[in-house]
């Protein structure tokens, strides 16, 4: 018997740029980077619009000329949406370029696809459902990926200014939490508590080690109050190089001028 794509169907809200933050990591990745010749990206629940797939190939195709992106959703009238859209582009019509290597496709956790991926992104798709489900989804993501892709699992707010999100293995282990935020107007960086990813957003509190770590942010960004003067890029190396004095793994200073932080799981997981 036949089955449907799995999963639910997400409110499907999007926006011009509001993954940019994500996409950019992804673009520098290893795993895009090394993969395949012709590496095939998804975009997994990519919403009411076609332009979060089309931005992602427009992005990644700067370090992977080569890249493809098919996105997936489990909605039908969102893929014909979509599909109508690329049609456009097709036509020379909008800022994208008309041979973007974009498709769109029916599907959900199962990720139906003619290759294994080596880099799934799905992006405010898990926190409609219960922490109790992530594990499994995570799984049936991780088992459809090639050899040394990845999942990245992640949420952001509306206009994309704060993002959080987790590096999956195809093991569908966890191994990495970053935050990437806009630093200009910047008062807490706390503020990526309520768009932690499912898996964390339920513990931040006391006893638990991301409560520990965004506090710990917390108070150095405080503390480097006194370099503002120079700048939030600054002030933001300066918190986190004191995060790194006193003990915390931080990993990517190459790209913590772009308000990214990132640490193993184990500095964060669930206690």
């Amino acid at each position: 018997m036949a089955r449907g794509p799995v999963g639910r169907v997400t409110r499907g809200t999007t926006g011009t740029n509001r993954l940019r933050r994500v996409d950019r990591w992804i673009a520098v990745h290893p795993a895009l980077r090394r993969a395949d010749p012709h590496p095939l990206v998804v975009d997994l629940g990519f919403g009411a619009s076609a332009v979060t797939a089309l931005e992602l190939e427009a992005r990644l195709r700067v370090a992977r000329p080569d890249v493809e992106v098919l996105g997936l959703e489990i909605e039908p009238a969102r893929v014909a949406g979509a599909r109508a859209q690329l049609d456009v582009v097709r036509a020379g019509l909008t800022p994208f370029a008309p041979d973007a290597r974009v498709s769109f496709g029916l599907g959900g956790f199962e990720v139906p696809a003619s290759r294994r991926p080596a880099v799934i992104r799905a992006f405010n798709v898990l926190r409609q459902y219960d922490e109790q489900d992530v594990p499994a989804a995570w799984a049936r993501m991780a088992e459809r990926l090639a050899p040394g892709g990845i999942l990245v699992e992640g949420t952001c707010d509306e206009i994309g200014r704060v993002s959080t999100w987790i590096e999956v293995g195809a093991d569908a282990s966890p191994r990495t939490l970053s935050l990437s935020l806009r630093l200009a107007e910047l008062e807490q960086p706390s503020i990526a508590a309520e768009r932690l990813p499912k898996a964390l957003i339920h513990h931040n509190v006391s006893g638990e080690r991301i409560h520990a770590f965004l506090a710990a942010l917390d108070r150095e960004w405080e503390r480097a109050a006194g370099v503002a003067p120079f700048g939030p890029v600054h002030r933001w190396r300066t918190a986190l190089d004191a995060l790194v004095a006193d003990g915390w793994p931080l990993r990517g200073r190459s790209r913590w001028r772009l308000g990214e932080v990132t640490v193993p799981w184990e500095a964060v997981a669930p206690v």
